[in-house]
């Protein structure tokens, strides 16, 4: 069952199934489709903000700042949270630790280093 991946599509069978009945209304949900008003105030169309050049250059730079301010330390972080993960202690509690001087992008890949990426079979 695990090979052929019956739980997953029954799982997402279900998911689809609901995810209709809440749409069509048979299922009513307080604020989703249910008492909605008939006139909003606001429009639910909201437009997408793209950041400027400056923008994007400017926090490449903190985070290069970042890196340089932090890299005595970050390696250490690094090692203890991947120690951490591969034992099954508690990650949390070092992720704490490691925002103080690892990017979301170091501590990701320390990550996926200890415990591999999940992915999705399609």
């Amino acid at each position: 069952a695990m090979e052929t991946g019956y739980q997953r599509g029954k799982i997402q069978e279900e998911s689809l199934y609901y995810e209709h009945k809440k749409h069509e209304g048979s299922i009513p949900i307080i604020g989703v489709n249910t008492f909605l008003n008939p006139n909003p105030l606001v429009e639910d169309v909201f437009e997408l903000q793209r950041s400027t050049d400056s923008e994007k250059q400017s926090q490449i730079s903190r985070l290069n700042d970042f890196h340089k301010v932090n890299i005595a330390h970050s390696p250490a972080m690094i090692t203890r949270l991947k120690q951490i993960a591969t034992e099954g202690g508690n990650v949390f509690e070092v992720l704490v630790d490691a925002v103080r001087v690892c990017s979301l992008g170091q501590i990701t890949e320390a990550l996926f280093d200890a415990g591999g990426q999940s992915r999705r079979n399609m």
